[in-house]
């Protein structure tokens, strides 16, 4: 999915798409919640909050819903009592790893 470096260069505003990623994929805990998943595989609420532990759970289940909505994890209800539910990155998520990789880096390198 490689755009031509001269074509992003001319891009407009409107047409630039790092607006519309930081919709899907902007804030402090998004991210996080995706590398998460990404680097550990499938895990239940409980195990998201404790890799968080500052994120309230008002916002951990914000966050989770929105990232469902917006297809880049999938949320797995077991239907049963006690409750079970699952969260995994979608293939659409997936996509993400390179960049959230590089965040990961770059924040590495810079925060000395």
């Amino acid at each position: 999915m490689d755009i031509d470096k001269g074509l992003i260069e001319n891009l407009t505003l409107e047409e630039c798409g790092i607006e519309f990623t930081l919709s899907k994929i902007g804030g402090k805990w998004k991210p996080l919640i995706l590398w998460f998943l990404a680097k550990k595989g499938t895990k239940r609420y409980g195990e998201i909050r404790r890799f968080i532990p500052a994120v309230t759970n008002k916002m951990l289940s914000q966050q989770l819903k929105e990232l469902v909505s917006d297809e880049l994890i999938h949320r797995k209800d077991y239907k049963e009592i006690p409750p079970k539910v699952e969260y995994s990155i979608t293939e659409k998520g997936k996509t993400l790893i390179p960049l959230l990789d590089f965040m990961c880096s770059w924040g590495y390198e810079h925060n000395k």
